[in-house]
């Protein structure tokens, strides 16, 4: 994967899509650090949408928040005694 600027990758931006086109991932940076990633749409296929949500709620089911529920932590943020 390369690695291009800002400004070059505005300079040369017909070059890198041509790039990208090719199969080629490329890092855009600004000052160094990385913003972006240009890469083929090809390269991600989309998932489904049964198999994202069964990812999600396993991924809550592993992930908790402390002994509090979701429910729970939203009602406490709508409670008058916490605003400021």
């Amino acid at each position: 994967m390369d690695t291009v600027g800002a400004f070059e990758a505005n300079t040369h931006l017909s070059a890198l899509l041509m790039s990208v086109a090719q199969g080629e991932k490329i890092t855009l940076t600004k000052h160094g650090v990385p913003v972006a990633v240009m890469c083929s749409p090809g390269l991600h296929p989309k998932r489904d949408r049964y198999e994202m949500v069964q990812a999600l709620r396993e991924f809550r089911a592993n992930h908790l928040l402390g002994n509090r529920s979701l429910r729970l932590l939203i009602e406490e943020g709508r409670d008058e005694d916490c605003l400021l």
